[in-house]
């Protein structure tokens, strides 16, 4: 039994355990939330990584199928690449701890979380993140922690932490916090369009929730921790500092003045260079990495300096001040809807593609196997800065901003059973100097209403940033990449007129109080609300019809039991259907029928094929029907595919008929009347109301006589055998009713 500490959170233990598992990693804990269990290692590199001028951190969410008791799908039955789940969760433990470790550390660092039993209920995400600040304080790495995470719900209008995850179905609000005990750093999550104020609410609270895991984890390092390692960091010295100065100051002063990014950046490479070929060539390799740093502290301290002091940016704006917007839809002549939205030197295409329940997306996760009717992919090519790269996978970068956008926009979409398509939504960023991401946001709105999916309004995204130095505070709106760099915060908010439906927030400092925060949101309010406006002015509504190529879904309901019908045997009638009419066919369970046609004419062929297949007779109604088959006691009508009934030689006629043939033949048409329909769903019809003024059946002879059934009885087994003969004849599966 290792080293267990507990407390107690939202009525449930959660307790950390170390000294029992992974015991030579650097530092191990496990952490445990109900049935829920995670284990999370931390190790370091013994010395630094050389020719760098970055921390080289690895975070690693891992789920194993075992936690659920499931064997993974697929050939290898084996844990593959980390799912789009896994790395949203590895990045949002990345994000607070990274700021936390000491500048010029360049120890190469792994946190490895793997979940071991996952009870579907309590989230080992939540318990990742306390988990990664557990065995970092445990190792001996420089940390300056420790933090803890928590998410909060609201639920019936009260604030709930770590809420169950079915519970979170109901809540308006799904936000996820981490901190330290003086700061919040990183804030991640979703709203139901709620005003910034309650947004806000909801953060502290969480924050204020993360204390009794914070002295947890202190009681546990206090006891448990292993020696630091040897870390002295190494600074430049003062004439160093003051031969960059002498070298760079005014003409970075100058750079900083030039409007376009690529030649902003061109001319402060010029000067880094110039920097660097002051010092000798051996000293110059040797600092190396503290001529870059005290570069780039240059950098900081004029940028922000103007910021606090004249209110003025790089590109010369006011700290509230938008760059210049413009917004173009119906950009492709062939997809379903599509959009360019431009603001300063960020540019970003986005189409809208819809499709049918058999595009859907097919997840496997530890909470079970579901579908994804809706998706927002992002690409970031590298020709959108200026750059030569190799093309690849998306990175972690690419998905979690792709994911933030899909949440923004996520809540304005139509409910599935209004509209049940699949939508896919691609981003492809065409240039970027600030918040790809949420350009996106503004863009992914733009093409949903240019392809007449009916939204509940437009979304708007904007970047935020901060930059606080003692007392001096400035907020600033759409932020660009530098500002993003160089300041203390960014924080992207995306949300309707109504209120916040996705938030982002990492912060780098502490002491950023509640006022602070709330003047960021206020602030961020008017910026979306403008840039709404500029949407507005070019689409302010969904198109009010689909585009021409995309396909249009109708819905009918049948009989849960009819499915099979329309089926048929190895889906030979469906199949059927398809190839007839050109449509796809989705059936669900419940059956609810989806034809998606690109053409109504098509459609209509299609739903009246399975009407025909579906439709059960009706007492009293009339039928144009077929004749099948004649017997002496009467002839088998066939009213509609699959469906026959019996014209007694009793109901042909208000005259005597002494022989069913000398009537009809078989393949004749003949109006009839469902009278009966007895408990087997034998169907019994007559055709005497609808004979024809001057027919004269034949009335002489043997035969039996009008109203007289003597012939029905004894011919019956022989009809049930015949019944059969030709269900099996069609293959079908379906029965055919008398």
């Amino acid at each position: 039994m290792g080293n267990v500490y507990e407390t107690d959170i939202s009525g449930r233990k959660l307790s950390i355990e170390t000294g029992e598992l992974a015991r030579q990693a650097g530092g191990a804990c496990v952490v445990r939330y109900g049935d829920s269990v995670v284990l999370v290692t931390a190790c370091a590199s013994e010395t630094p990584r050389p020719g760098i001028d970055f921390l080289p951190l690895v975070v690693d969410y891992v789920e194993k199928t075992f936690a659920v008791g499931k064997i993974p799908g697929g050939f290898f039955k084996r844990e593959g690449r980390l799912s789009e789940f896994e790395i949203l969760t590895s990045r949002m433990i990345d994000r607070p701890i990274r700021p936390l470790f000491p500048k010029g550390f360049y120890n190469e660092i792994q946190v490895i979380a793997t979940v071991l039993s996952a009870d579907k209920e309590n989230d080992t995400a939540v318990l990742a993140m306390i988990g990664a600040s557990a065995a970092l304080s445990l190792s001996g790495i420089p940390f300056e922690g420790p933090i803890a995470g928590a998410r909060v719900g609201r639920i019936d209008g009260e604030l709930v932490i770590n809420p169950r995850i079915p519970d979170l179905a109901r809540s308006d609000l799904n936000i996820f916090v981490a901190g330290s005990r003086d700061a919040i750093l990183m804030v991640e999550g979703e709203a139901n369009e709620v005003p910034e104020e309650e947004v806000l609410d909801a953060i502290l609270f969480a924050h204020r929730s993360l204390e009794p895991v914070l002295a947890l984890q202190e009681k546990m390092a206090g006891r448990w921790s292993k020696p630091r390692i040897a870390f002295e960091k190494k600074v430049p010295g003062e004439e160093d500092l003051r031969r960059i100065s002498e070298v760079a100051e005014s003409d970075l002063r100058a750079a900083y003045k030039i409007l376009a990014k690529q030649d902003r950046r061109k001319r402060i490479e010029e000067i880094a260079e110039a920097v660097r070929n002051a010092f000798p060539e051996e000293e110059r390799l040797e600092k190396a990495s503290l001529i870059a740093g005290a570069f780039k502290e240059l950098e900081k301290k004029i940028v922000r300096g103007k910021i606090l002091s004249e209110k003025r940016r790089i590109d010369g704006r006011g700290l509230t001040d938008i760059r210049a917007i413009t917004c173009q839809v119906r950009v492709l002549p062939r997809t379903h809807g599509s959009a360019i939205f431009t603001r300063g030197e960020t540019q970003v295409l986005v189409t809208s593609t819809l499709g049918t329940s058999q595009d859907e997306q097919r997840i496997d996760s530890l909470l079970g196997d579901s579908t994804k009717t809706f998706m927002l992919h992002y690409n970031f090519p590298p020709f959108s800065v200026g750059e030569v790269k190799m093309l690849r996978a998306p990175a972690r970068r690419e998905v979690g901003h792709g994911a933030l956008a899909e949440r923004a926009v996520s809540k304005v979409l139509p409910d599935e059973l209004e509209f049940p398509y699949t939508i896919r939504i691609v981003s492809e960023v065409l240039e970027s100097n600030g918040s790809s991401s949420m350009a996106t946001v503004c863009g992914a709105s733009l093409s949903l209403m240019d392809a007449g999916i009916p939204t509940k309004g437009n979304v708007s995204g904007i970047a935020m940033g901060l930059i606080k130095e003692g007392d001096r505070v400035a907020v600033l709106s759409d932020i660009l990449g530098d500002e993003d760099h160089l300041g203390d915060m960014d924080f992207k908010v995306a949300g309707t007129a109504k209120g916040v439906t996705a938030i982002q927030m990492d912060i780098k400092i502490g002491g950023v109080s509640r006022e602070i925060l709330l003047s960021a949101l206020r602030q961020a309010r008017e910026g979306r609300l403008a840039i709404l406006d500029k949407m507005n002015a070019v689409i302010d509504k969904p198109r009010s019809e689909l585009s021409p190529y995309a396909p249009r879904i109708y819905v009918m309901n049948v009989k849960p039991d009819k499915i099979r019908e329309i089926i048929g045997p190895g889906g030979k009638v469906i199949r059927g259907i398809q190839e007839q009419t050109g449509v796809k066919i989705d059936i669900e369970d419940d059956g609810t029928v989806k034809i998606a046609a690109v053409d109504a004419e098509s459609a209509r062929a299609a739903i009246s094929i399975i009407e025909g297949i579906v439709q059960e007779a009706e007492v009293g109604k009339v039928y144009t029907g077929r004749v099948r088959r004649i017997m002496e006691f009467g002839a088998f009508v066939e009213l509609f595919p699959g469906t026959d009934g019996l014209l007694h030689i009793s109901q042909i006629s208000k005259n005597r008929v002494r022989a069913v043939s000398d009537i009809y033949k078989e393949g004749d048409e003949v109006m009839v009347r469902v009278l009966e329909i007895d408990r087997d769903g034998k169907i019994r019809l007559s055709h005497k109301e609808f004979e024809k003024e001057g027919e004269n059946p034949v009335t002489e002879g043997e035969g039996p006589a009008a109203g007289e059934d003597r012939a029905v009885r004894p011919e019956k087994r022989a009809r049930e055998g015949e019944r059969g003969d030709r269900d099996r004849d069609r293959g079908s599966g379906r029965r055919g009713r008398r």
